[in-house]
């Protein structure tokens, strides 16, 4: 009996994408370009969109061709890895997975374009440490660029750009016409050994990237941008994740530029994954509604040893935000802050215990968080509106606050008071203006910032390539 058609075909196929990685390993001539970038791991087999079928004129579909070149790159993860090459041109594509030992790379020009066609999005459960979507009590649509149980995965460009165009969730939300929580842009779940880096982010329809129940993760170079009216725009929101860190971003956001997580309520703390080792450096944000780096509110599973640098906050809400409240249970602690140059800010320190949004009514009421151990120092702050808003919650005081060497400028009159604090204790030296009570002066203080190492901070990237 003869070969069916379809049987021919996938042969054939397979033949031919074989024969185009083949060649993309083999130097491709004298005409050719050797183009550079840096990564944690180099690639042995390239492959471009292209090569696939892919139409770059912003209106032809690509989702298909995405998952079917990632399928077929996916046979190299245990032979030195795969690179599929984005080339300029405007890639239209709904939601796509990726796969371990892979990168993906935009080129210059190359945009990634989310398609505003929901079924294009495939649904996917409730994170069990969530218990329901963040915008629907029900599931939640995959990310733009999604993953879950990934070893070494890459996305990274020439400054390439990936364009969620968001504003029509953003306006479902707004009406209420959301059954399922909108799309993230970049989501890797279970995962480790991750990077995402050099490459410009417009317009997610939610949160722009969202590690979760992942570690070892390299944010680096990204450039994030969304109307500062958009609805939940974060810009990076590590999520019950270890050893990450996340350096010289940009982010103008209608929502926290940077916002720390592990989990809500009691989904949160039954699953007990904090975030932890996270360091920020270089972060430059604007969001005139909200907080350069938020802690919680969701942060069930609790946040520890968070260490935040050279952080430049414009037009912004607030610096660093602790959010909390009763039933939350988890801890935030060993919070330490330096460096950071803020201008027009409404506060510049903020933590609120009442933060009281929870996922139904099922929550423990005798589960209370714990903060303790929140440093920060070496600020300097120009026209703003309250130097601080520090509500701890009754009966349960955040304890151990340090602030040093702190110089704010405010922008109303002297008469106005500039500290409001309730149920909180700690420590203040040299700042202007003088503090509330609870945070009575102790001259020479200085307040911790630790510089021993964790291994993430010694994670180096390759020079790598491909041939054009």
């Amino acid at each position: 009996m003869g070969l069916s058609l379809k049987f021919k075909t996938n042969v054939l196929s397979a033949i031919v994408i074989l024969g185009i990685l083949s060649l993309r390993v083999a130097d491709c001539g004298l005409l050719a370009e050797k183009l550079v970038y840096q990564a944690i791991n180099c690639r042995k087999h390239t492959a471009f969109l292209t090569d696939f079928g892919a139409v770059g004129d912003g209106k032809t579909l690509n989702t298909k061709v995405f998952n079917s070149a990632i399928r077929n790159l996916s046979r190299y993860a245990s032979d030195g890895g795969a690179q599929l090459i984005v080339p300029p041109g405007k890639w239209l594509t709904g939601s796509f997975n990726l796969t371990s030992h892979f990168t993906l790379f935009l080129e210059k020009d190359a945009v990634i374009l989310g398609t505003q066609d929901e079924s294009q999005w495939p649904p996917l459960p409730v994170l069990p440490s969530y218990g329901r979507g963040r915008d629907a009590p029900g599931g939640r649509l995959s990310a733009l660029i999604f993953g879950t149980n990934l070893t070494d995965v890459i996305i990274t460009g020439n400054n390439g750009t990936i364009d969620g165009q968001g504003s029509i969730w953003w306006d479902k939300f707004r009406a209420g016409n959301l059954t399922l929580t909108r799309p993230y842009m970049i989501e890797i779940m279970y995962s480790n050994q991750i990077q995402i880096s050099n490459l410009t982010l417009l317009n997610s329809p939610s949160w722009f990237v969202h590690p979760i129940y992942s570690s070892d993760i390299l944010i680096t170079g990204l450039t994030i941008l969304a109307s500062i009216y958009s609805a939940n725009t974060d810009g990076v929101d590590p999520d019950s994740c270890s050893n990450v860190r996340i350096e010289d971003c940009y982010i103008v956001s209608g929502d926290d530029c940077i916002a720390v997580k592990s989990g809500w309520d009691q989904y949160g703390i039954k699953v007990g994954m904090p975030t932890q080792h996270l360091f920020i450096r270089r972060l430059t944000c604007i969001s005139p509604f909200s907080a350069a780096i938020a802690l919680g509110s969701e942060m069930s599973g609790g946040i520890q040893d968070v260490r935040a640098e050279y952080i430049t906050a414009i037009d912004t809400e607030s610096a660093i935000r602790i959010k909390t409240a009763i039933g939350r249970g988890g801890y935030v602690k060993d919070i330490h802050a330096r460096l950071l140059t803020l201008k027009n800010m409404k506060y510049v320190f903020w933590m609120a215990g009442n933060y009281n949004q929870h996922p139904d009514q099922n929550y423990d009421p005798k589960a209370i968080p714990e903060i303790q151990g929140i440093s920060y120092r070496e600020v300097v702050a120009t026209n703003v509106t309250y130097a601080g808003r520090l509500d701890g919650i009754k009966g349960d005081p955040f304890t151990g606050i340090c602030l040093s060497e702190v110089n704010i400028t405010m922008n109303q009159k002297e008469n106005k008071v500039p500290w409001n604090c309730t149920d909180i204790a700690g420590v203040t030296s040299d700042v202007t203006p003088k503090s509330c009570a609870s945070l009575p002066e102790k001259k020479g203080e200085t307040c911790l910032f630790p510089y021993d190492k964790q291994p993430i901070e010694d994670v180096q990237t390759k020079t790598c390539s491909y041939t054009h």
